[in-house]
């Protein structure tokens, strides 16, 4: 099935609806079609493309839901979806938490999500990007392992209360890693955009060839607390927990690091450097994202933390009701302001740090302060009088992105970054934070 216009949508949603005899259901569809090319050892190893939908039919009789999916969808089979939906509700328990189905919402306007030239990227064009990377690896004398892909989307929900939602999204993300032969190097870059245009496959691969040939034969450093230097990439995956966190029942709960006793959490506190301003926008032109969640609430512009201070929580229109306040879902991008700096710039201001590539293998140590522990990889470098010296081996770290955004020296420019843990987008800057704490060496790469 190829993507599916509005008028489309609605008119699928609009039959499908007209099967239901519950007493609230609730239907959606998406889809997406694209390609990918995968290379290693300097060679394209596969090339592909995907086309997929799926329709989904949520029926309630009173507190009892039940769910089906299917991605046929001609009359016979889109009524057996309803039934079967149908009849897992009335097999299902009842929900205490059940919410009734949100009626017709305003939006604000849709913002810039789908681009037509990255929509239209063919596999010549990925064929000839990996060429690019290829090229580069070979010229430097490294060995290279890379991903491209490329999507474009549809996703629509309507209900039996009158709510119909719409939106269309591209995306291309690329993300290589280059080796020494000898093993000992390794340099990584990523990046992914809504905007082809945006995407610079030479330039990422070149700073990975450099940084390559520039960490092989790496010198151990005593692990403790070091002034780094994180590159976005790196931050991502920290700062990810953090935004992931900002939700409102486990705080009241008293399960969050946002909890206090008695009942009380951290709203209206300051929790962090005054520097630190979080805030999601889905018509941010840098990193724009669709106007409505899941459920269908409108998504806003919405402040998190200002000036260091928590200024909103996430609410579930559940947990919202239950304190009497409004619903705020959980936006698809963060943005976090920082300063004019470019990463260049906050080395050469450096007398002595590190500076990290990117962080892997992020796992949770102590949830109510944040604390994460991971490794560095792919190119960890000392700095001195603002020049990187010599490469450095991987430290396992042990830190929490309150402790880490509580040390902040220099924020940089903001770069739409990609988590290479997650795979979710940010408009984030390079951070100096003073006191990092590593624990250990690693001898990976």
């Amino acid at each position: 099935m190829p993507l599916l216009t509005q008028d489309e949508a609605q008119t699928l949603l609009k039959k499908v609806l007209g099967y239901s005899k519950a007493d609230e259901c609730e239907v959606s569809i998406s889809g997406s079609e694209g390609g990918n090319i995968r290379y290693a050892r300097n060679s394209v190893s596969t090339s592909g493309a995907i086309h997929s939908t799926q329709l989904q039919v949520a029926s309630t009789f009173g507190r009892k839901q039940g769910i089906s999916t299917i991605n046929e969808y001609d009359d016979a089979s889109l009524e057996k979806a309803v039934r079967r939906s149908e009849s897992l509700a009335q097999l299902a328990p009842e929900n205490p938490e059940y919410m009734p189905l949100l009626g017709p919402q305003t939006y604000g306007p849709t913002a810039k999500t789908f681009i037509p030239e990255t929509a239209a990227i063919s596999s010549k064009l990925r064929a000839d990007l990996t060429a690019q990377s290829l090229g580069i690896a070979r010229d430097a004398g490294v060995t290279t392992a890379g991903y491209l892909e490329n999507s474009a989307g549809f996703s629509a929900t309507m209900n039996s209360r009158g709510l119909f939602a719409y939106n269309t999204e591209t995306n291309v993300n690329f993300s290589v890693t280059m080796r020494t032969s000898d093993g000992t190097g390794s340099g990584y870059a990523s990046a992914g955009y809504n905007d082809i245009a945006s995407l610079d496959v030479a330039g990422d691969s070149k700073t990975a060839a450099w940084k390559a040939a520039k960490s092989g034969s790496a010198k151990a450093l005593e692990p403790g607390k070091y002034t780094v230097i994180l590159e976005p990439a790196a931050a991502i995956v920290l700062m990810e927990n953090l935004y992931s966190a900002l939700d409102a029942r486990s705080a009241d709960e008293g399960r969050s690091f946002l909890s206090l006793p008695g009942n009380k959490t951290r709203l209206g506190e300051k929790l962090v450097d005054e520097k630190v301003n979080i805030y999601s926008d889905p018509w941010n032109p840098e990193l724009p994202t669709r106007n409505y969640n899941g459920e269908g609430l409108p998504q806003e512009k919405v402040s998190w933390i200002e000036k260091g201070v928590i200024k909103n929580f996430v609410y579930s229109r559940y947990w919202a009701q239950k304190k009497g306040v409004k619903p705020v879902p959980y936006p698809d991008g963060f943005i976090m302001t920082g300063g004019d700096a470019t990463l260049e710039e906050l080395i050469k201001g450096t007398e002595k740090g590190i500076l990290v590539t990117r962080f892997w293998y992020i796992r949770s140590v102590d949830p109510q302060t944040l604390l994460f522990t991971g490794l560095t990889r792919d190119g960890t470098f000392y700095i001195e009088n603002g020049q990187i010296k010599f490469p450095v081996k991987n430290f396992r770290f042990n830190e929490s992105p309150i402790i880490m955004l509580n040390n902040l020296e220099t924020l940089g420019k903001p770069v739409r970054t990609i988590s290479g843990e997650s795979g979710a987008m940010a408009l984030i800057p390079p951070m100096k934070v003073r006191d990092f704490t590593f624990t250990s060496l690693s001898d990976a790469v």
